[in-house]
């Protein structure tokens, strides 16, 4: 199983970014995918998933703001980040979970090498 994210950086309040993950190695269409975040000194915490068929969650600090997709003709799940905020400010993780494992409490089973997201004027 390889998750590589990319699409990270440094972006003004306000601003957008799109996270990408192009996975590889499992049958990407099967799989209900996620992206978590991590603070400094924190642990990871869901920020969005979507399951097999679609259906998608998200936090509520996220809720309107961002925007999860799939697209298994690329094995490619992204992540749209509009009005962003410095307490958006984490590194971002493209990952699986088990399966039968639900958000808020889906359980991590692999996960990429992450992406920094700074939001700072």
């Amino acid at each position: 199983v390889q998750l590589v994210e990319s699409g990270g950086g440094l972006v003004q309040p306000g601003g957008s970014l799109r996270l990408s993950c192009a996975a590889s190695g499992f049958t990407f269409s099967s799989y209900d995918m996620g992206w978590a975040r991590q603070f400094p000194g924190k642990g990871l915490e869901w920020v969005s998933g979507i399951y097999d068929d679609g259906t998608t969650y998200y936090v509520d600090s996220v809720k309107g703001r961002f925007t999860i997709s799939r697209d298994n003709a690329k094995n490619t799940v992204y992540l749209q980040m509009n009005s962003l905020k410095p307490e958006d400010t984490a590194a971002y993780y493209c990952a699986t979970v088990l399966h039968g494992t639900r958000w808020p409490n889906a359980k991590l089973r692999y996960w990429g090498q992450g992406t920094q997201v700074t939001v700072s004027s």
